[in-house]
């Protein structure tokens, strides 16, 4: 067996900061260099951010990328890296006319380098290109038919790109063609609920497809509503987890790995390979360094396997929504938030992962009672900000709110629901003028279960800049605000949400004796039939046989579909499950379709 020191590093990388992501690839070379690593791994399109979306379809973007990469090998080389492999994502363009999908040369290409002594020694294009869920690389990118491998020490070393593992076929069936010992798979690949144990899966199959270990990097951080969770990790040939990086958190994983020498020339694929796939691969070879390393001195000690303990799902749905939180506000230049403080379950929330990203000195909260709303309520909003140290302010509203109304008295006044609503826009505008006034960002509280079925005010509560709890549905809103203190009284702290927050039944106070109850079913109902229509698209037959009740089928189906054009109006948010409205979830506002009802599951009148 031959030994390579293999380094991942998971950082976080701002879309189109070129000059920004390449200090940050030089840094970390550096890093890993003195660590002793002979090759280094960046995310997927490390040097431009990813998803750079439609900035890949313009040449002075591409030509900014594939300038930024040369110049970044020269770089690394003169700091004194230039002994360190480095493989690292970029902008490309593809080098000839792509035949089966019918597009000329030239068009972006998702790419990664290989750097070496100051030169790109070898490139390599994403062979399958998603096209579902939140990627639309099928109309950005063009796939890559061409497989470098290099031999690095001795050992003979290949690329792929993120989706080449997801797909069967292609790469990793030419990498056992080409016999290589090490398949280095760069990532942006996005956070959701329960994915980590599938990824881990889908590693260990592709290396033993391959027949070589696997050296799997993802990016960490938010992009607009996406986030990604790191979780890097290397598995060898028989798919054993070796080490795995933590979640959410910049780090460099260095590890020793023993892997197969290479064979003699000739011993393997070379030329067009047949992928599996209905392609073929151009398996070309480049020798950086023929000799494998010697073994370690006396004096040196070896890289140990670092295996992270993966978080439990609430502190990892907890980090996803906090990270998203604090990259949006950092990337985006603001310098504090503002959002109001209702004395209510989503509102603490949302203050809480605030206060977790930014500090409590960039956290503004605002209560603005109402002739509505309830003493515990005020009661409770300022004994939060008082426990997590917020900037606090107290607006009370009637008499704004009974302004529009005099105003609107000639017009015959408002009743009912559209008086009810005018509070919510009254606190709405409130926001958003303070927003002008100091620079903050506008939160809006509303959470998954609400933008489901259109329980929100427009112009209202979902008036702002960025929603942090969007893709949490209500009954997880009090999980993780249970977890919360609950980590809270395990590290020796004060709980950061009032316990009457969690535990009383939840309400909009826009009305005398107002409860959530009133206009819907109860969350663990709602939720459980929301989970079914939007994350799995069941229909009503299926629905039914999941044992839902008709008449909520039909109650719950009818607010989802006619709330669609409220929720394209509403901010950007964290995606944390698998169907998230806006990025998943596309639907169409002018639509006469509705889910079939049968007469005998019609609800009696």
């Amino acid at each position: 067996m031959a030994r390579l020191r293999v380094a991942l590093a998971q950082i976080d990388l701002t879309v189109g900061d070129l000059d920004g992501n390449a200090e940050l690839v030089a840094t970390w070379t550096k890093q890993a260099a003195a660590r002793g690593a002979h090759l280094v791994a960046f995310p997927e399109m490390a040097l431009t951010g990813y998803p750079a979306e439609d900035l890949v379809l313009r040449p002075s973007f591409q030509d900014a990328s594939r300038d930024a990469l040369e110049r970044l090998a020269r770089r690394v080389a003169d700091e004194g890296s230039g002994e360190v492999a480095v493989v690292v994502g970029y902008l490309d363009r593809s080098p000839e006319r792509s035949v089966a999908v019918g597009r000329p040369a030239g068009e972006p290409q998702n790419a990664a380098a290989l750097l070496w002594r100051g030169e790109v020694v070898a490139r390599y294009a994403k062979h399958h290109l998603p096209n579902y869920g939140v990627f639309d690389e099928f109309r950005y990118f063009v796939p890559g038919t061409a497989f470098p491998v290099a031999r690095l020490h001795g050992i003979d070393v290949a690329l792929c790109v993120c989706e080449d593992l997801w797909q069967d076929g292609g790469p990793i069936a030419v990498a056992r063609a080409a016999q290589v010992g090490l398949v280095v798979c760069i990532n942006g690949s996005p956070y959701e609920r329960g994915k980590s144990s599938h990824r881990d899966e889908l590693a260990a199959a592709r290396a033993r497809e391959a027949g070589a270990a696997l050296a799997y990097v993802n990016l960490v951080g938010g992009q607009d509503e996406l986030v990604f969770d790191g979780d890097s990790l290397i598995v060898d040939a028989e798919g054993d987890l070796v080490a795995r990086a933590g979640q959410f958190a910049e780090t460099l994983l260095v590890t020793d790995l023993d892997l197969p020498p290479a064979r003699a020339p000739g011993g393997a694929a070379v030329g067009n390979v047949d992928a599996g796939d209905g392609t073929t691969m151009a398996v070309t070879r480049v020798v950086l360094a023929p000799d494998p390393v010697a073994e370690l001195d006396p004096g040196e000690a070896a890289e140990p396997a670092v295996v992270t303990a993966r978080l439990d799902p609430d502190a990892e749905l907890y980090a996803a929504v906090l990270t998203g939180t604090r990259d949006y506000v950092r990337k985006n230049g603001f310098p504090s938030v503002v959002l109001g403080l209702s004395g209510g379950i989503d509102s603490a929330l949302v203050a809480t992962i605030a206060v977790d990203a930014l500090g409590p000195d960039r956290v503004h909260t605002i209560a603005m009672p109402s002739g509505y709303s309830s003493s515990h309520s005020l009661d409770d909003a300022a004994d939060l900000a008082d426990r997590q140290g917020t900037h606090h302010e107290v607006v009370a509203i009637q008499d704004t709110v009974e302004g529009f109304h005099g105003a609107l008295s000639g017009t015959g006044g408002l009743h009912g629901l559209a008086a009810e609503n005018l509070q919510a826009r009254v606190r709405g505008t409130l926001l958003m003028a303070l927003s002008n006034e100091h620079g903050h960002l506008v939160l809006t509280t509303g959470n998954k279960s609400e933008l489901a079925t259109g329980f929100s005010t427009l112009y209202g509560d979902s008036a702002g800049g960025f929603a942090p709890i969007k893709d949490i549905p209500k009954t997880l809103v009090w999980a993780l605000a249970r977890w919360r203190n609950a980590e809270a009284a395990r590290r020796g702290q004060v709980p950061p949400i009032p316990p009457r927050i969690i535990t009383k039944p939840p309400s909009a106070e826009l009305a005398p004796g107002q409860l959530d109850s009133d206009r819907l079913p109860s969350y663990e109902v709602l939720d459980a039939v929301l989970d079914d229509y939007v994350e799995r698209d069941f229909g009503r037959a299926q629905m039914l046989a999941a044992g839902h009740a008709p008449e909520t089928i039909e109650r719950v189906v009818r607010l989802v579909d006619l709330a669609e054009y409220k929720r394209r109006q509403n901010p950007p948010g964290p995606k944390v499950t698998s169907k998230a409205f806006g990025r998943d979830r596309r639907l169409p506002i002018t639509s006469r379709w509705r889910e079939p009802v049968r007469p005998a599951d019609r609800p009696e009148v």
